[in-house]
């Protein structure tokens, strides 16, 4: 379990179960069909906090390019090995998303609306309006980072000792996953908050490749906002984290 292993079955599981739920919810015959927003943004969290356990120990479980970046920034990952992450949350998130297919094939068949189709692999937004898009995926996204940037591991004050940190294994992916379930709740409607490069890229590419029925145009029109907005919103909060720690 390399970092770059790690990094990719993390970001696998995120996408399986987030661009699961979608599917679920919004493609036609589903069991879970129109179960509504609420389901789409716990479950986006619940995939978070998957992702992490499974990567959190070999590779810091970053499962996004805009962590990653923002991390580097910030001066706590090694610019050296941004790339090598980014690749493997990109193979990631594109496995992901063939296996959603895979598995919803039947229903992607009896939905007949393509923008559904596309919804399940990318984001879009509710208006079109791209500057205020751009701001939507900034914004969610720094809120995300700068977050992250400031969570510490639980640990224990000892008296008369130093303090020490507590391992709790898979609690510790608990508040990334609230933050984005926040995230989600709060700020995601207005552009579906990718908040991720990878997750929104990634699958947007799978839709253009796969042999889905009655599917439309993948909207490359857009695709750079999900990935220039995050991207730019944890550039900032990495600034910020850096301003504010000196």
């Amino acid at each position: 379990m390399t970092p770059f292993i790690a990094e990719l079955i993390g970001t696998f599981f995120l996408i399986l179960l987030g661009a699961g739920v979608v599917a679920n919810v919004c493609l036609q015959k589903t069991i879970g069909h129109n179960a509504g927003w609420i389901v789409i943004t716990f479950a986006w969290g619940l995939a978070v906090f998957t992702g992490v356990i499974v990567a959190g120990p070999h590779s810091g479980a970053h499962l996004n390019p805009a962590v990653t970046v923002g991390l580097a920034i910030a001066g706590l990952f090694p610019w050296t090995s941004v790339i090598t992450y980014c690749v493997a949350q990109m193979l990631g998130a594109a496995l992901g998303a063939s296996v959603v297919w895979l598995i919803y094939k039947d229903h992607f068949d009896a939905t007949d609306d393509h923008q559904t189709k596309l919804a399940v692999f990318s984001t879009g937004p509710a208006i079109r309006n791209l500057p205020r898009n751009f701001l939507s995926e900034l914004v969610g996204t720094f809120a995300l980072v700068f977050v992250i940037l400031y969570m510490a591991g639980p640990s224990l004050q000892l008296d008369g000792l130093s303090q020490a940190k507590i391992g709790l294994g898979s609690i510790g992916a608990l508040p990334v996953a609230l933050l984005v379930v926040a995230i989600g709740m709060s700020l995601g409607g207005t552009t579906g908050y990718a908040i991720n490069p990878a997750r929104d890229l990634a699958p947007r590419l799978v839709y253009s490749v796969l042999p889905i029925a009655g599917k439309g145009s993948s909207n490359w029109s857009y695709a750079w906002v999900p990935v220039l907005g995050p991207l730019t919103g944890a550039g900032i909060a990495s600034m910020l984290y850096l301003l504010l720690s000196h």
